[in-house]
């Protein structure tokens, strides 16, 4: 078994990040707070410098670099977040970067990773791919490679985090957190256990992306045949080596949220909390109001990142608000006769709902004769509104062949 990193480590770290990071807030959630009846947490890492914890780790990495090796330069792969904290931490320490980012990755990240200084290249479809490419352009060009998660600097700079956790929040009972390739958590763990081996760490994958539950199965890493979620930040297809063992020795419990979940949690940050935080992000979050996890208050819940995408960002909303029910699409037919389409709307205005869009449409095959297909986009106040609105058009002879929170 790899030798694990330990609070030394991590203490270690936290000197060398002095100046260079922040100390990012703990802001307290009071939606959270009532949902599981007691003391919730947010740690802030989304307004950490270039946007995510990420740059703790790439800095204590590129740092210890000799003076040879900077001359070389540095790589790294990743979907944004280790980019950006890389292309930042190589400008601080005077040595260049070249970052391999999937061809999907959104684009406000590829833009402030080449506005840190570093050179993009964009292939493979995942992160797993792009990090194959970075691999074989180290040993071609002799660059150093900078892994987003698997190295023992960069699990120790991650590691800080929970430093100022403890610090923050003395009596912090659960500490709940997302997990990708498990350098958060590993060097999070590392500190806490070390220092209170009486607070449970919890990880959180996305369902679509969530290779560490079998791993810890098979009890060695395992590669995901195939992966999607929207919470690119974790979208990580095989736990690292190092991570894995850290994982499986430190973390008390990894489970797993959907993409619902994750929408309706972006939703409750921005509107409850104020917070941007992108998909990666809010899977902690995500995991207790989903309840999927018991926890012990008080709760401390990382929202690692910020670095979302706005038309990601829109999606998100929209998807979060159907998820919520405050957001329905419904496709009624009806007569095609003078005055139908407004005694339609009537009706919805009548039961308080927001049309936000109409499409009239005579033209579907599937149509009889005299009928037409009306889909709408509404704007609701919940499920039970949602219901009630259906169930009246319904009764009023509309036929409702299509009614989903999309």
């Amino acid at each position: 078994m790899t030798e694990l990193v330990g609070l030394d480590d991590v203490r270690a770290a936290r000197e060398l990040l002095a100046g260079v990071t922040r100390t990012t807030p703990l802001e307290p959630s009071r939606p959270l707070s009532a949902a599981l009846g007691g003391p919730t947490w947010l740690k802030c890492e989304n307004v950490q410098r270039a946007g995510s914890y990420k740059v703790r780790g790439a800095y204590v990495r590129i740092s210890r670099l000799s003076a040879a090796e900077r001359e070389r330069g540095v790589v790294a792969a990743s979907a944004g977040n280790h980019a950006q904290g890389v292309a930042l931490a190589a400008g601080l320490v005077g040595t260049h970067a070249t970052v391999f980012m999937p061809v999907n990755a959104p684009l406000p990240k590829v833009a402030a990773t080449k506005g840190y200084g570093a050179q993009v290249e964009l292939a493979g479809n995942t992160v797993d791919e792009s990090l194959v490419a970075a691999h074989t352009y180290a040993e071609r060009t002799g660059a150093v490679l900078i892994h987003p998660f698997d190295h023992p600097d960069v699990i120790a700079g991650q590691g800080t985090v929970a430093l100022e956790i403890l610090e923050q929040c003395p009596d912090v009972k659960t500490i709940i957190t997302g997990v990708g390739g498990g350098g958060l958590i590993s060097g999070m763990a590392v500190a806490v256990k070390a220092l209170r081996p009486d607070v449970r760490i919890i990880g959180v994958q996305a369902a679509g992306a969530a290779a560490f539950p079998p791993s810890l199965v098979a009890g060695e890493p395992v590669r995901l045949p195939v992966f999607a979620t929207i919470a690119d930040g974790i979208a990580v297809g095989r736990p690292g080596e190092i991570t894995f063992n850290h994982v499986r020795k430190l973390v008390d419990e990894i489970v797993t949220v959907s993409e619902e979940d994750i929408s309706r949690a972006l939703l409750m940050l921005l509107e409850r909390g104020k917070q941007v935080v992108e998909p990666a992000g809010a899977v902690g979050v995500a995991a207790l109001l989903a309840g999927v996890v018991e926890v012990e208050t008080p709760v401390v819940a990382v929202l690692s990142g910020g670095n979302i995408d706005p038309l990601l960002m829109l999606r998100v909303i929209e998807h979060g608000l159907a998820a919520a029910g405050r957001y329905l699409r419904v496709t009624v037919r009806c007569s095609d006769r003078p005055g139908q389409l407004a005694s339609l709307l009537s009706q919805i205005a009548e039961h308080r709902a927001n049309v936000v869009d109409v499409e009239h449409q005579r033209a579907n095959p599937h149509l009889s004769l005299g009928e037409v297909e009306v889909a709408l986009s509404v704007e609701t106040r919940g499920v039970e509104h949602s219901d009630t609105l259906i169930s009246a058009l319904r009764a009023s002879g509309y036929q409702v062949v299509f009614a989903a929170e999309a």
